[in-house]
């Protein structure tokens, strides 16, 4: 839970430069969003340069013993962002306070007299480095006093943007709109996509070559994702997949070409009207693509139907119209048109309102049944609360296959995911990279791709260092687990007051560590308990392979997944339930005494005080 913890500490300094922002310039929350995010930009294409950086000097030729210089060629070769000195984050957050005593010159030879000017010109010669950049960065920082600005840079010199695979602009751009902008980021029910949803769509979605449309891109999430997933399979993203995406806000637009440029992709990005998917193909792509992936907009309602009709992608008709000619629910205008942008073996996975599995809406149901019929609906999977960054809403993972094989257009996965998670706080669950695995093992084996299931097996025991089975391990670690709390307990008891807090602080670190670890040999226990070596079986509870003629004959078209997993079985823990309830009233009466003593103590105290 490191990452977690140090991008919650990012977002509150954010928080803080948010409020020097306001307090030191006039500017409103939509003027002052973008060149903080920018700062952040250089921040994170910082990261990304320096371990590419790390990564390209262990195996440089030499030269009379020198490496031979790194060009801006080899870090493309690696999909990152060659950053000259001048727009480096190190070189920005250590010039002198001074800045004109310092006789800089921009890219256009003329001198700059601020700190301001010295940002711009950084942004200048990163949008040199990338044509797809150009326009996009922020150039406007000289509104800044040079003491605002250097504490800015200051605040962001933050570890927590190391983490350069994950979506960190993303994150925290819907961090500005829900805290300065909430009525931007709930427009349409626009929200950030998690990043362990994002990768689960791409591991069932398993892009390997071709075209990929995200036609509500929001800041290019599925994009970054789809970059690491072919990159660790050992291509070049950039060669072997063409990006295309949609985004209807311009704002969010620039971030995702941003995002993309930090991990060395290029792509087509349309913005503005012309984007609105609802109404236009941009990209002119309708059954052309090898792979969608979205995170859309739900239950967007007042779309005009008319217009609608006439863009076309409605391979199953309109959903329902009312009578000022509108669709009041746009959620199966989604779903066809991810449909309608395949080719004949495309892949779509994308996140949906939950309410969309069963709506009983009447054309939504026709569509429904219409896809179903089809033999293309894949795997369906849902998620449950508190994914989501700023909403408690649930939702589902759909997933299409044109090119399913024969044995499987009779079959669909259901997946009921909503009780398997880890709680990060108490308003935000997410999938660890274990449970990623784990749920997407349930599709290899659905697939019959046993051979990855059999490799993350292996990847389990190389992680747990150990060849024993899986719930032994299990058990050892719980055991070390206890006897070292208990040595910790008994050496900070035994340790001299001055060295209390480093005592523990080491314990704590083997604490965790030995955490860690024991989190993962559960997920092992987890997977292994339920399909053993690799042998696919329905699990009560948790995931079904289900037959169409079921699914539209006896379960009304419905794509549900708790429809047909049922509940699992509750294990009985001995436990008599008066005796309990007798328990908890007697504990409760003890509770309720002492907080009546305490409450007298109080009010003496309060007198003897003359309160």
């Amino acid at each position: 839970m490191t990452n977690g913890l140090n991008i919650k500490k990012l977002e509150d300094d954010l928080w803080t430069s948010a409020d020097l922002l306001r307090s030191g310039s006039a500017l409103t929350s939509n003027q002052y969003c973008m060149p903080v995010l920018g700062l952040i930009f250089l921040r994170y294409a910082y990261s990304r340069f320096k371990m590419v950086e790390a990564e390209l000097l262990k195996s440089r030729p030499t030269r009379n013993g020198r490496p031979l210089p790194i060009e801006a060629s080899d870090f493309a070769e690696k999909s990152a962002l060659f950053l000259p000195k001048d727009a480096q984050y190190s070189y920005l957050v250590s010039l002198p306070a001074d800045i004109p005593a310092q006789s800089l010159t921009n890219i256009e030879g003329h001198v700059m007299n601020s700190l301001g000017e010295v940002v711009n010109n950084a942004m200048e010669l990163i949008e040199q480095q990338s044509e797809q950049l150009v326009g996009v960065l922020p150039k406007d920082y000289t509104i800044f006093s040079d003491a605002l600005l250097a504490e800015l840079l200051r605040i962001f010199n933050n570890n927590a943007l190391d983490d350069v695979g994950g979506d960190v602009i993303g994150r925290i751009y819907e961090y500005f709109l829900n805290k300065f902008a909430k009525t931007i980021a709930s427009d349409d029910g626009v929200f950030f996509t998690p990043k362990s949803l994002v990768k689960m769509i791409v591991n069932v979605i398993e892009p390997t070559s071709g075209v990929l449309l995200d036609p509500a891109c929001g800041s290019g999430g599925m994009f970054v994702q789809t970059g690491d997933f072919v990159n660790h399979a050992g291509m070049i993203a950039n060669n072997a997949m063409t990006f295309y995406g949609q985004e209807k806000t311009p704002y969010n637009a620039k971030l995702c070409l941003m995002n993309m440029a930090v991990h060395g992709l290029s792509g087509v990005i349309r913005s503005g009207d012309e984007a609105n998917t609802f109404y236009h193909d941009a990209h002119n792509l309708c059954g052309q693509c090898d792979y969608v992936m979205a995170n859309p907009p739900f239950n967007v309602d007042k779309v005009k139907a008319e217009s609608t009709s006439s863009a076309g992608r409605l391979p199953f008709g309109l959903p329902g119209i009312n009578k000022n000619k509108e669709i009041g629910n746009a959620n199966y205008l989604w779903i066809s048109y991810f449909y309608a942008y395949l080719n004949d073996t495309g892949r779509a996975g994308f996140v949906m309102a939950s309410s969309a599995t069963d709506s009983s809406q009447a054309r939504d149901k026709s569509i429904r049944e219409q896809l179903i019929q089809t033999g293309h609906v894949d795997v369906m999977m849902s998620v449950g609360n508190n994914f989501f960054y700023t909403k408690s809403l649930p939702c589902s993972l759909w997933f299409f296959d044109k090119g399913k094989p024969e044995a499987l257009l009779d079959k669909m996965l259901f997946i009921d995911a909503r009780n398997y998670y880890t709680v990060v706080d108490r308003t935000l669950n997410e999938w660890t990279e274990w449970q990623i695995k784990n749920l997407t093992a349930i599709v290899w084996l659905y697939r019959g791709e046993v051979e990855h299931y059999h490799q993350l097996l292996a990847d389990y025991r190389a992680a747990l260092g150990s060849d024993k089975p899986f719930a032994e391990i299990q058990t050892d670690l719980e055991e070390q687990l206890a006897r070292k709390r208990a040595e910790a307990k008994e050496a900070v008891e035994n340790a001299a007051r001055r060295d209390k807090k480093a005592v523990q602080a080491q314990y704590n670190g083997e604490i965790s560590a030995l955490e860690d670890k024991l989190a993962v040999a559960k997920d092992a226990v987890w997977l292994y308990e339920k399909f053993g070596e690799g042998v696919y079986q329905d699990v009560p509870g948790l995931c079904k392979i289900e037959s169409r003629d079921v699914i539209l004959n006896e379960k009304g078209a419905s794509l549900t997944p708790g429809a047909y997993v049922g509940v699992a079985p509750v294990e009985d823990d001995g436990v008599d339930f008066k005796t309990r309830m007798a328990e908890i009233h007697r504990e409760l009466l003890t509770l309720q005494e002492e907080s009546n003593r305490l409450m007298e103590t109080i009010s003496k105290n309060l007198e003897e005080m003359g309160v």
